[in-house]
């Protein structure tokens, strides 16, 4: 009888163990996340956005109506693109998910579309238009990540050139946020050239 009530009290606890272990695995899951705010030099730019409109490219580089060109504006990779109708838009010059150059892409229907993966980017919002990485290797790259459009910027010509509106101190902030020290890759602790 003795041994009868023992397998009870460990069947009970052994029940008893396996339920919090569920609880708790159920409460790791299902607990939103703790909204924190950090103030860590990491996460504070270090130069007030800036926004103006610079030059990107030349008249005499715009591309033909139906294709793209890369150029540069305030340090970013810009992609300039031509529709039919001859209409010039500025799309950042990075495809999600493998940032290859969105300027390769042909222009139709409003969209470029990604050289690689296939993936079309809409000209005036960047978001992503129909499947997302739908062509060959596209079908089991793109599975790994969720869809992500491309910034759009407000594009003009002026002065011999398409000039691009960007936050001109982008690429400073960016640049801020890289470790300055005894292995900075210049070589002197401030950041600076010999």
């Amino acid at each position: 009888c003795t041994d009868f009530v023992g397998r009870g009290t460990k069947n009970i606890k052994m029940k008893l163990s396996l339920l919090f272990t569920f609880l708790a695995a159920v409460s790791a899951f299902t607990t939103g996340p703790k909204a924190s705010k950090s103030t860590t030099a990491l996460n504070m730019a270090k130069y007030k956005s800036a926004l103006q409109y610079v030059p990107c490219i030349t008249l005499d580089q715009l591309p033909a109506p139906g294709s793209a060109t890369s150029g540069v504006a305030g340090g970013l990779a810009v992609c300039i693109a031509v529709d039919q109708s001859g209409s010039v838009y500025a799309l950042g010059d990075k495809c999600p998910p493998i940032n290859q150059p969105l300027s390769f892409g042909k222009v139709a229907d409003g969209c470029i579309s990604d050289p690689v993966l296939g993936t079309k980017f809409d000209l005036k919002t960047g978001e992503v238009v129909g499947k997302w990485c739908p062509g060959g290797i596209g079908a089991i790259i793109g599975g790994a990540f969720s869809p992500e459009g491309v910034p759009v910027f407000p594009v003009k010509q002026s002065k011999g050139a398409i000039e691009v509106q960007v936050d001109v101190n982008a690429k400073f902030n960016f640049e801020a946020n890289f470790w300055s020290g005894v292995l900075d890759a210049q070589g002197k602790a401030d950041g600076k050239y010999y």
